[in-house]
C-alpha cells in the first residue's frame, strides 16, 4: 500500500483571515459610508428640519382651511363668507366696488 504525502502550503493557512478581514472591511466602510451610517446622520438631520418646516406651513394652512369650512356650517353661516364666495363663483362685482385679485 502506497501513501502519499503532500507539502503543506503556507497559503492555505491564509485563505480564512483573509476572509474575515475582507468581511470586516466591507461592513466597516459600509458602516461609516452607508445609507443609514455614521456619515449619513447630518444628511438626514438637514432633511429632518425641512420636513419639518413644511409639516408647520401644511399645518397652518390646514387650520386657515378648516376655519373657514367652520363658518361655512349651517347655523353659523356668516354672510360675508356667503357674499365673498358667492362673487367668486358668479365672478360678479357691484358697480361702486374696486376688486384686487390675489392668488
Amino acid at each position: 500500500m502506497w501513501t502519499r504525502q503532500y507539502k503543506q502550503r503556507k497559503t492555505g493557512r491564509l485563505i480564512i483571515p483573509v476572509l474575515c478581514a475582507a468581511c470586516v472591511a466591507y461592513f466597516g466602510f459600509h458602516t461609516y459610508h452607508g445609507q443609514y451610517g455614521i456619515n449619513s446622520r447630518e444628511r438626514i438631520e438637514v432633511q429632518t428640519a425641512r420636513l419639518q418646516e413644511q409639516l408647520d406651513k401644511l399645518r397652518a394652512e390646514r387650520s386657515e382651511l378648516e376655519k373657514r369650512v367652520r363658518l361655512l356650517h349651517d347655523g353659523t353661516l356668516e354672510k360675508d363668507m356667503l357674499d365673498e364666495l358667492a362673487r367668486k363663483t358668479l365672478n360678479m362685482s357691484g358697480p361702486d366696488e374696486v376688486i384686487i385679485m390675489l392668488r
